[in-house]
Formats: structure tokens, sequence, C-alpha cells
């Protein structure tokens, strides 16, 4: 069965996971037994508060399941999965805007021998009119033992293409970036939907109570669609992703309000020990308040971070060649401190790539995606072979693409747009593609294909919701089951679709 809420009286109980011993059926039959809820119990109790500290205790302890233990307690702590994980860890690496899959992992040697010459796309909707065929301008090569084709941009990358999968046959709905990222990161195009790092963190917990369970990197402020991108929506706000603009090199800017210099620790400790006896109180008298609850959790949260995330964010504790390995800038920071917080237990890094200057090469393509490709590939390279060398990489998932691809054929100039420039491409969802590493991944191979120009997934076809589907495999859940109850119906990462591919597995 899956992990799912227990709704009082219709209503979602927020922060109040339940384990996969236990069912909804199970809990209203207790509840029905008893003919009182678990709160009016303790209300009616002259232990009530004695008994929910207690098991608020027994919880931080893992003694007794959240569920259990009470509406206060920690909603993050570590939980176990469906069946034994492959991965325990996931670090997504987002190419905002749509990378070019054949100018990177998808070569398309037809296309090169077709250049300038007219393809047949009348079956193929794009977003705007786009021309002749465009050869790609980057030399491909053949790689490690497996010899999968990798473009130059990735040539770094390329070395430990033996512990990649790269799915060529990827597709989503439609051409258009804000319902491609919704349906990507939160498994809907349309419709506010819970991200995959919080279904993730909602079913698992985090092993690390000092630190987030969910963080979201990206430089330069939100991207398109701001934080949906990393939203809880109806799940407890608990398992949110924590927005880090990872620009800024000194941890005060990283982390907002990380150190506070006014009071020393134990007296912030009795402060907040106040004010969380007040918020507990506060939440005694309305059940089911899922903004209360998150802010109760969060203040916790907030105060453990003091004495972990100062470390966790400082890459100069990195010898010299650690930080020469992964090279300058923001992407390779960023990087490093993603291999960081997930030795320490975080649960789902995303960082994104490309806000500002985005992978969205509509012109000037040989320009941008090469400057693009060199402020990360050097770094994703060396968390490649780092993850490996410290053996992190057989418990951690790396996942790589964008929310789509671009079309194998020049787009041509529009009034306003492109500058009368005719070098770029313009929006593709018929065909993508997307990478996996480590984390029960079968590495060095090609899954899928599209067709001989690049168009559109022909052969072994993934769609996203697939995609999400296999991630979760890996993470030891059935997308079918890892449910939560919300208006009336029980929802899940997948909706009504979805299917793990098992050839992308290690068996």
């Amino acid at each position: 069965m899956g992990r799912r809420s227990a709704p009082a009286h219709g209503t979602m109980q927020a922060g109040n996971t339940e384990s996969s011993v236990m069912s909804n059926c199970d809990e209203q039959q207790r509840r029905g037994a008893i003919g009182i809820s678990r709160r009016e119990v303790l209300a009616r109790s002259g232990m009530g508060l004695a008994s929910l500290a207690l098991g608020g205790m027994l919880a931080d302890q893992g003694l007794v399941t959240p569920a259990l233990a009470g509406a206060d307690a920690n909603p993050m702590l570590p939980r176990n999965p469906h069946f034994p994980a492959k991965a325990r860890h996931v670090i997504h690496l987002f190419m905002n805007g749509g990378p070019s899959h054949v100018d990177t992992f998808d070569p398309k040697p037809l296309l090169q021998k077709h250049a300038g010459q007219n393809l047949p796309t009348e079956n193929l909707r794009t977003e705007r009119k786009t021309g002749v065929a465009f050869g790609s301008p980057f030399r491909f090569q053949k790689y490690g033992e497996s010899g999968i084709e990798v473009s130059e941009l990735f040539a770094r990358t390329a070395e430990s293409i033996d512990d990649i999968c790269v799915i060529r046959s990827m597709h989503a709905n439609v051409p258009n970036h804000e319902p491609s990222l919704m349906l990507m990161n939160c498994g809907d195009q349309t419709q506010v939907r819970p991200s995959v790092g919080s279904w993730i963190t909602y079913g698992l917990g985090t092993e690390n109570q000092n630190l987030p369970g969910f963080v979201a990197m990206c430089p330069r402020g939100y991207p398109i669609k701001d934080a949906e991108n990393w939203q809880s929506a109806f799940l407890p706000g608990a398992y949110q992703g924590t927005y880090v603009d990872s620009q800024h090199t000194e941890v005060d800017r990283l982390v907002a309000n990380i150190r506070n210099d006014a009071l020393p620790k134990p007296e912030q400790r009795r402060q907040l020990d106040l004010v969380q006896q007040m918020n507990r109180r506060h939440a005694e008298r309305r059940q089911q308040d899922a903004a209360l609850e998150s802010r109760i959790h969060a203040l916790e949260l907030a105060y453990r971070m003091q004495m972990e995330a100062t470390d966790a964010f400082d890459i100069e504790q990195e010898p010299k060649h650690i930080r020469e390995m992964y090279g300058d800038g923001t992407q390779a920071r960023q990087i490093l401190i993603a291999r960081r917080l997930i030795e320490r237990g975080v649960r789902y890094v995303q960082l994104w790539h490309g806000q500002g200057q985005p992978w969205d090469s509509h012109d000037d393509l040989e320009v941008n995606h090469r400057r693009l490709a060199s402020e990360c590939d050097q770094a994703i390279g060396a968390l490649l072979k780092d993850l490996k060398q410290r053996g992190l990489l057989d418990e951690t998932l790396v996942i790589w693409g964008g929310e789509f691809g671009r079309t194998p054929t020049v787009e041509m100039p529009t009034p306003g747009s492109n500058a009368g420039k005719i070098n770029g491409r313009d929006h593709n969802h018929y065909g993508f593609t997307v990478w996996l590493a480590g984390g029960g991944v079968r590495g060095g191979q090609v899954y899928g294909s599209t067709d001989d120009f690049g168009f559109a997934a022909i052969e072994d076809k993934v769609h996203v919701h697939d995609l999400h589907a296999t991630v979760l495999h890996l993470l030891g859940f059935d997308h079918t089951r890892l449910t939560y109850r919300h208006a009336g119906r029980d929802f899940r990462l997948t909706d009504v679709h979805g299917r793990v591919i098992d050839a992308v597995m290690n068996s």
C-alpha cells in the first residue's frame, strides 16, 4: 500500500505521514473504535501535553513513526520505501531552456548530410516556422568501452560514459517552456502539483535533520514559473524545496540569516522553545492547519541549520586538488556543494543551469551552447568521478536534461525575434535526451532513439511520466502506491500514467 496522509473529516492532515504498514483504512478503523481523534484524546487526558512531548521525542529518535507520534513530530525523519532501494539520493542537473539533443548526446550523420535541404516536417508542430536542416556545428566522437558518441561540448562528462545511460527517446506534451517545466518538475503541465523532490522527501524523509531534505540551487534568481518548480503544493510545507541563490560565495548570503549575532545559541534555544510551545498550543486548537504545522517545522530546522549549513556550503574546506578538479565559476561551485550536501544526507538536490542566459538557443546556437557547456562540463565530469571514488555513485542517482529538446531544422526569423539570424533551433518536445548515472542505473548504454534527423522519438519512447516512474522505482517506490489523499482522491507524481523502464536499471 502507498504512503499517504491520515485525513480527518475529509481534510488532509499536514505533516502527518503514515508509515508503509498503516493504511487509511487501518487509521479509520482505529479511530472508529475509539470514537474520537488522537488530538481529542490528548486534550482530554491529564497528561496530554506530556504525552505529546514524549511522542515527539520518540519520533526524533526514530522509535515511532511521525504518524503515530503526534502532529508536531518531525515529518522529515528517514523512512523505508516500499522495497529495497538502489538509490538513496538524487542530484538533478537541470539545463534550463532546453538543450539541443542533436548537438550534445544524439548525433545525426544524416542531418549533416542534408544540411541546408528541406526535410519532411509536415507532421510535426513547432512553435514557430522552421526552415532547412541545420547540421550540428559540433564534432561527435566515441568514448569509453561502450563507444557511445558524445559531442565535443561534453567531452569531460563523456569520460564517464560507461557509467551513464543515455535515453535518446524522451518526449513531452507541448513545445512551450512553462507547461514543459511543470511536467518535468511536477508531473503535470497545468495543475498545481507537488514537485519530484517533494514527493521523494515525503516518501523517504531525509538523513540529516540539520539540513533541508530538498535543496534547489538556482543562481541569479528564480527561473520561469518561479518556486513552482520545487513546490510542495498540497503536500505538507515541510517537503517544499529550499531555494538557494548559488551565485553568492559567502555562506551568509547563500543562506539568509544563517547566523544570529545578537543571541548566543543557548539563548536562541530558550527563545525558540517558548515560541514553539505557544505554536503547539495554538495548533492543538486548530486541527489540520498545514501552514502552522509547516511553520513549526521550519523554525526548528532554521535553528538546527546554524550548526551544519555553514560547513556544508563552504567549499573552501575542500582540498585544493578537489576544487581544481571541479573548476571555477558558479556552476562548478554549486555542483561541488551538491556533492557535499549528498554526503551529509540531503535527499534531493536540484541544480539549475542557464538562468538568465538559458539553453534556449533560438539564435547563435553554436556560440551559446559552447559557452553554456563550458560552464558545467568539467564540473559534471568531476562530480561523476568524485562520487565514484568516494563510493557514493552507487547510492546517488544523477539526472541530466532540460524540459525538452530542439529542432534539427533552423528557426526562421520572425518580427521582433532572432534579430534576423538564421543560426538557431526552436523548441522540440517530440524527441530529446535525458541521461541517468549511478543509483542502480546500468551505464554504458543508449536507450531508445529518435528518427534519422532527430525530430521525434520513434524507438522505445519514454514519456516524462515514465522517467518519473523509473526514478521512483530506483528509490524503492512503486509509483502507483506512493500517494497522498487530497480533495477526495489519492494523488501521485505520475497521476494515472507512467511505466518503469526496466532496461535502464541494473538487474
